[in-house]
């Protein structure tokens, strides 16, 4: 009989910063780790947000017990209202203020009636099926995030994403290492842990550094204080609410997010805020400019988020003005920093004062940094290390320290894999061992999945050439020109600058057809494949650019 292993599987989140979700597979259980999105790529246009491939699930649905999730940030948990209904809605066990967050995600798409909360605490062991799932305390920025050691027969995995050594958090509750120490104990077979900072040596700075960062802005800024972060980082909001409350001004949350996600983080408890301090629009318009800060969305250059509006004269009560200290606390995402840094010209421009970047210190990453990443594995001496949450390049400078730390790591068991990679593991054994398909789900709009990468790939096409149609009007028995040709173009030569190019084209649709009249019967899609190759090779030869060509023909 084949000694049953354990299976661990990547549906998002590997080769990538996002839309983290792992399986994790033992006989008839299968567990969720993680539901999050994946903001959109620059060259993925018009798309809204990026969701997991969950057809493994799907094909599986008989054996998923329950999604955990990590913490309540975006890329951890804002796929919950998509892949939900799909999986047939299997419990979601959650934190207290992971819940929260989550709960109010699935109310807007009205799912909430249908799911199915397990609360827990740092520190609880959870029985789910055959399968024992410990909890333990991790610092991030986000209170309430925590690892998880996956207890199967063929032994224990650690799954350990968005966190730090950090000894002086916001919350107060840095990470467990009595609880890592006390597993290495027992041989964990494989840990899976996010890598993002492995090209940052030493530590990565403790969030106390942003508060004192803080204090001295609020105690030097002789204006209004405007704070733009992301609305998940309730740490974050905690600190400048600290800081606001120590220099005497009052604080307006602006973004809905910001607004939903604080007032939830605050009835829950994870925000402390004194009776008196928070402020609505009109009552902030009203305050001299030293008595107010405002705390909002917008840190990645989001057109329609609050900072970006107040830059544009566009939101309610607020408009940046000259004489405003504006403080950037986020790090641009990759594929964001042109949206960034045209946010903070534009505040330069209207007179502000901005202070934004690493050497400002008014951000640090929720992420372990190299010699974080180093103690992890020399405290927890996992058999084998699986790097994710990063780009390949990432994974593949975490396996080279792994290496170079000179214990028994080897690539061999060291996995950086893609997304859809199957690995099973056992006492002393890890091995890939088969490929499924996993492809990127796109949201546009209120569709999911309608949109497919060869959607998006005509889209880059338009966006870098244009278009042009070409439309005719054939005769259905003999093939001859009835009318036209007429050509339209959009975004790809100026019509009455061009018209030179535009009577040659028609020419070349002309010359086609007559050469291609002795058809017994018209073929409209021999045509069509006709038109579009003469018209593509000429503009090309003329213009050296290739538009989409939309031949539309008429047949009477």
């Amino acid at each position: 009989m084949t000694k049953q292993r354990m299976r661990v599987i990547p549906l998002g989140g590997a080769g990538e910063v996002g839309r983290n979700m792992w399986v994790f597979e033992y006989g008839d259980d299968i567990l969720v780790l993680d539901c999050g999105v994946m903001f959109p790529e620059a060259e993925m246009l018009g798309v809204d947000l990026v969701l997991p491939d969950i057809g493994y699930l799907r094909d599986n649905m008989s054996k998923v017990k329950a999604i955990i999730l990590s913490h309540g940030h975006e890329d951890h948990v804002g796929a919950l209202p998509y892949v939900l209904p799909d999986i047939g809605f299997p419990p979601v066990y959650a934190t207290k203020l992971t819940i929260g967050i989550a709960t109010n995600k699935l109310k807007e798409h009205r799912l909430l009636d249908r799911t199915k909360f397990v609360e827990f605490s740092a520190g609880d062991a959870l029985k789910i099926g055959n399968l024992t799932v410990e909890t333990f305390q991790v610092a991030h920025s986000i209170p309430d995030t925590v690892g998880l050691a996956i207890n199967s027969p063929a032994g224990i995995a650690v799954y350990l994403t968005d966190w730090k050594f950090d000894h002086t958090p916001v919350d107060r509750k840095p990470t467990d290492i009595a609880a890592i120490t006390a597993l290495a104990q027992r041989n964990p077979v494989v840990l899976i842990t996010d890598c993002v900072r492995v090209e940052a040596s030493g530590f990565t700075p403790s969030e106390k550094v942003v508060g004192d960062s803080f204090d001295t802005i609020f105690a030097t800024a002789l204006g209004r204080i405007i704070i733009a972060t992301f609305a998940s980082n309730i740490s974050r909001v905690q600190q400048a609410i600290d800081s606001a409350e120590a220099y005497g001004r009052k604080v307006m949350l602006a973004g809905r997010s910001m607004e939903n996600n604080s007032r939830i983080a605050q009835e829950l408890g994870y925000l402390k805020v004194k009776p008196g301090t928070l402020v609505r629009p009109n009552e902030a318009a009203q305050l001299p400019d030293d008595q107010l800060a405002v705390v909002c969305t917008g840190s990645q250059g989001e057109p329609m988020a609050a900072l970006a509006r107040m830059a544009n004269r566009e939101f309610t009560n607020l408009k940046v003005k000259q004489g405003d200290t504006v403080v950037l606390s986020a790090t641009p995402i990759p594929g964001n920093e042109v949206s960034v840094s045209r946010v903070i010209n534009n505040l330069f421009r209207i007179g502000a004062d901005v202070i934004y970047g690493n050497e400002a210190r008014v951000h640090v990453s929720g992420h372990a940094a190299q010699e974080e990443l180093k103690m992890l594995l020399a405290m927890l001496r996992p058999q084998h290390v699986i790097p994710f949450h990063g780009d390949f390049r990432h994974m593949m400078l975490y396996r080279k320290l792994a290496i170079g730390m000179h214990m028994h790591y080897t690539p061999e068991n060291v996995f950086v894999v893609d997304n859809g990679a199957v690995m099973e593991f056992g006492h002393n054994y890890g091995k890939i061992v088969e490929q499924i398909p996993v492809n990127y789900i796109y949201v546009d709009g209120t569709t999911v999945g309608d949109v497919s990468q060869i959607v998006v790939r005509d889209r880059q096409l338009l966006s870098r050439d244009g278009v042009l149609m070409v439309v005719v009007t054939i005769d259905r028995h003999t093939g001859e020109l009835a009318g036209g040709p007429e050509v339209l173009t959009r975004g790809f030569v100026h019509m009455r600058e061009s018209e030179e190019l535009i009577e040659s084209t028609k020419q070349v649709v002309v010359r086609l057809l007559q050469n291609n009249t002795s058809r017994a019967e018209v073929d409209a899609a021999f045509f069509i494949r006709k038109i579009k190759d003469a018209v593509g090779e000429h503009l090309f030869t003329q213009t050296r650019r290739r538009p989409v060509i939309l031949p539309v023909i008429t047949e009477i």
